[in-house]
């Protein structure tokens, strides 16, 4: 194969995905020696890159000086805080070509792993950690059939082992929404141990434990005992979203209480398809149900713009921030099952 040099690399924009499982091609082999990390794409109408840290609408001097696509992978090579803002979330990127504001950028890796045999035949917790992979369904009609892209730090629910489209090891992935089976090139997902999953201040009385989100200041904080354990930014509902079903949009206050917890949730219009536009989102992680309209608290792949409300109701978290939460809220959810559900731990939304 005639090598790519890293200024046709550059050309491309980022690596150029192709084949069944879209992140085949070695990164290494064109990393620069002072790239701090790997971002992706995440916006649906790509991004744009300017030859100074800030927005054009703050200052018209500001020039566009490239756009990518998404789920274009890009390297990075410092990650800062601009004095020009935005208030809400002043944190940008370096890139080759100038700036790029992190809301709409995923850090991601590229991590391959052994092939693990499914113990449990009710399904196991795999992590997806490469920045993407395709997914396919098998069919009687059309056999092989391309379904989900999966992303980086998405959670899936792994059935058993199988030979996939290319003939390589495959993991079966049963869709929790649509009861479905698709297929995953098996390499790109990793085994979630038990010891990730254990609950946190177990000893700690329920009623010592509680959560409080400020919608002004688009942040949460976890007490426990009257201690603050946890301290972070986050993204509630936006007000003005056009809801599909009738619910609400914003994030709704009060005083509540978690009911139901679920390691991995496909969100959603509940469709089969392979467009990348449609609004589905498989395997959003660790989900904590505290309002009857749905809304809860989960990990989040398709923004990285905490500090601004971002969502369609419920609280986006940084992924292992809400990783952490799953585990120290009540109900309790080990040992992992689709569905925990149970009178769990207060929280507060003003």
């Amino acid at each position: 194969m005639e090598k790519v040099s890293r200024r046709d690399f550059l050309k491309l924009g980022g690596l150029a995905l192709s084949g069944l499982a879209l992140t085949d091609t070695p990164l290494d082999l064109y990393k620069p020696a002072d790239a701090k990390g790997l971002v992706r794409v995440a916006n649906i109408n790509g991004i744009q890159i300017y030859d100074q840290p800030q927005y054009p609408r703050y200052n018209d001097q500001v020039k566009v000086v490239g756009t990518r696509k998404r789920d274009q992978l890009l390297y990075v090579y410092e990650k800062f805080q601009s004095e020009t803002g935005p208030d809400f979330n002043p944190m940008w990127y370096r890139l080759d070509e100038g700036y790029a504001h992190t809301a709409y950028l995923q850090p991601v890796d590229t991590l391959l792993n052994e092939t693990l045999p499914v113990e449990n035949e009710e399904g196991e917790l795999f992590e997806v950690t490469v920045p993407l992979t395709q997914s396919y369904r098998l069919t009687r009609t059309y056999g092989w059939e391309k379904l989900y892209r999966l992303y980086y730090g998405s959670i899936h629910w792994v059935k058993g082992v199988i030979e996939g489209p290319d003939g390589a090891t495959w993991y079966r992935i049963l869709d929790d929404l649509l009861k479905i089976e698709y297929c995953v090139l098996a390499s790109h997902l990793r085994k979630i141990p038990a010891s990730e999953l254990t609950p946190i201040s177990t000893r700690v009385a329920p009623e010592q434990k509680r959560v409080e989100v400020s919608i002004v200041e688009q942040r949460l904080w976890a007490y426990e005992e009257g201690a603050v354990v946890l301290d972070t930014k986050i993204s509630t509902g936006i007000p003005t979203l056009q809801s599909t079903n009738g619910i609400p949009t914003y994030t709704p206050k009060g005083n509540f209480h978690v009911f139901s917890k679920m390691p991995v949730r496909h969100m959603g219009d509940g469709q089969m398809t392979s467009d990348i536009a449609a609004y589905e989102l498989p395997g959003v992680p660790w989900v904590s149900y505290f309002h009857e309209w749905g809304v809860a608290f989960h990990g989040t792949w398709w923004h990285d713009n905490f500090g601004n409300d971002m969502s369609r109701g419920c609280v986006n978290m940084r992924t292992e921030e809400a990783k952490w939460l799953f585990r120290w809220l009540l109900p309790e959810a080990s040992p992992p099952k689709m569905t925990n559900p149970g009178h769990g731990t207060r929280i507060v939304v003003f």
